[in-house]
C-alpha cells in the first residue's frame, strides 16, 4: 500500500537534510525523545575516547556550552547574552516561580505538561494561585492581576499549538509576564523568542540532543524582575574565576542564571543545534521549508489515510482509552507514545511515507480509527 509523497521543499532539500541521520523504520516518537543525527553521534563519540585517554579537561567544554548557546540564540532570533543555559525546563521554570511575590496569580493550559505547573504549584504556601483554564480560553484569562501566563507552545499531550498572538496581545495588554515552553516546538516550528518575556526549551526531542541540556531566553524586563536563584560559580561573570569566595559577581547579562552543565551533553547539544540553526537560517528556504513541513505532511497523509481532515502539524494524536491503537502500532514496528488517554504519532524529518503506510495499515483494524484510503 502507498498512500503517495508529500512535495515539501523538494527532492534536493529532502535529501540534504535527511542525509544527517541514520533510517530507523517505524520510529513515530520524537515528542517524547528524538534520534541523534550523525554529527551528535561523532562528536560524543570523539568526546568519550578523549574522556577516556584523558585527553580533555572541565574548562574544555566552555567552548561546546558557548556554541550550543550561540546556535540557539541564532535558531530562536535573539542575542546569545539573552540565552542561559541549565539541565531541565522545570529546574528552569522554577527559578521564574521562585522570583515571584507572595500571592501571585498564574494562569495554564488545562492539562499541561507539569514541568510547566508544577515550579509555580509548589509556592501554594506564600499564597501564589495557579489557575488552570481550557487552552482555547487561555487568552481570555489573562487579565490585570494575573502575574504570569506559563504555557508550553505545542502541547506536548496533543500537539496542539496555542494562539501566541492573542496570549501575548493579551499579556501585554494586563502587564502579565509571558513564560512559553518551547520544547515541543524549537527543532520544527519557528519561533521568535525575542517577542516573549521568558522560554524555556528542552533540547533532547525536536532538537535531537542528548538528555540533560535545555536553554532559557529571558528578555530585559523579565531580567530585572527574576532572582538567580540557582547561582553558582557558573554563572560569575568570570566563571573559573568565581570558584571560592567570599566576593560574588555575577555575570551581567543571561548567563548569571546558568547552571553549570554537564559536559559531555553539551557536546552533543551543540552539535545537534547548531545543525538546527543551520537549517532553519543558513540552508535557504527550500530546505527550511522542508523542516518546518515536512513532519506535518507525512501526519496529514496518515490522517487522509484514516479519513481525517489534515490540520498541519507533526503530531497525530487519536484517541486510545483502552491502549489497542498504541498495541495495534507497536506490533507492526512503531515506536509511539501513549499519552493523556490516547496514542501519540510524532513525524520528524527522518520519516518518510513508508512510515505513514505502516500507521495507516495498523490502525485500519482498530474500532473508530480505521478509515478509507486515500485515493
Amino acid at each position: 500500500m502507498s498512500l503517495g509523497r508529500t512535495d515539501v521543499g523538494g527532492v534536493a532539500a529532502r535529501a540534504a537534510v535527511q542525509a544527517h541521520w541514520d533510517p530507523v523504520p517505524g520510529y513515530l516518537n520524537v515528542a517524547a525523545m528524538g534520534l541523534p543525527p550523525r554529527e551528535v553521534v561523532a562528536a560524543m563519540a570523539a568526546d568519550l575516547q578523549a574522556w577516556r585517554t584523558g585527553a580533555v579537561g572541565p574548562a574544555d567544554y566552555d567552548g561546546a556550552v558557548a556554541r550550543a548557546r550561540t546556535a540557539f540564540a541564532r535558531l530562536v532570533a535573539v542575542d546569545p547574552g539573552r540565552v542561559a543555559i541549565g539541565s531541565q525546563v522545570s529546574a528552569l521554570v522554577g527559578a521564574v516561580a521562585a522570583g515571584l511575590p507572595d500571592g501571585a496569580r498564574v494562569v495554564v493550559p488545562v492539562g499541561e505538561f507539569t514541568s510547566v505547573t508544577f515550579p509555580f504549584m509548589v509556592h501554594g504556601d506564600r499564597g501564589i494561585v495557579v489557575e488552570h483554564v481550557p487552552l482555547d480560553r487561555l487568552s481570555e484569562a489573562v487579565r490585570p492581576g494575573v502575574d504570569v501566563v506559563a504555557f508550553s507552545l505545542v502541547q506536548s499531550a496533543d500537539g496542539r499549538v496555542v494562539d501566541l498572538e492573542a496570549v501575548s496581545a493579551a499579556a501585554r495588554a494586563a502587564g502579565t509576564l509571558v513564560v512559553a515552553d518551547l520544547t515541543q516546538a524549537a527543532g520544527w516550528l519557528p519561533v521568535d523568542a525575542a517577542r516573549l518575556d521568558v522560554t524555556v526549551t528542552g533540547a533532547y526531542k525536536w532538537l535531537c540532543s542528548p538528555r540533560g541540556s535545555a536553554f532559557m531566553t529571558i528578555g530585559a524586563d523579565a531580567a530585572r524582575r527574576l532572582r538567580p536563584v540557582n547561582a553558582g560559580w557558573y554563572a560569575g561573570q568570570v566563571p573559573w574565576a568565581s570558584v571560592y569566595g567570599p566576593d560574588m559577581e555575577l555575570a551581567a547579562d543571561a548567563r548569571r542564571f546558568d547552571t553549570s552543565p554537564a559536559w559531555p551533553v553539551w557536546v552533543g547539544t551543540a552539535a545537534a543545534v547548531e545543525l538546527f540553526a543551520g537549517l532553519f537560517v543558513d540552508a535557504g528556504p527550500e530546505v527550511a521549508g522542508f523542516v518546518r513541513g515536512h513532519g506535518a505532511a507525512l501526519a496529514d497523509l496518515a490522517r487522509s489515510g484514516l479519513g481525517r481532515p489534515p490540520v498541519g502539524l507533526p503530531v497525530l494524536a487519536l484517541p486510545d482509552a483502552g491502549g489497542a491503537a498504541a498495541d495495534a502500532l507497536r506490533r507492526t514496528g512503531c515506536q509511539v507514545a501513549s499519552r493523556a488517554g490516547g496514542v501519540r504519532i510524532s513525524f520528524h524529518l527522518w520519516n518518510d511515507e513508508d512510515d505513514v503506510d505502516r500507521v495507516v495499515e495498523a490502525l485500519r483494524s482498530v474500532p473508530g480509527l480505521g478509515g478509507r484510503q486515500a485515493p
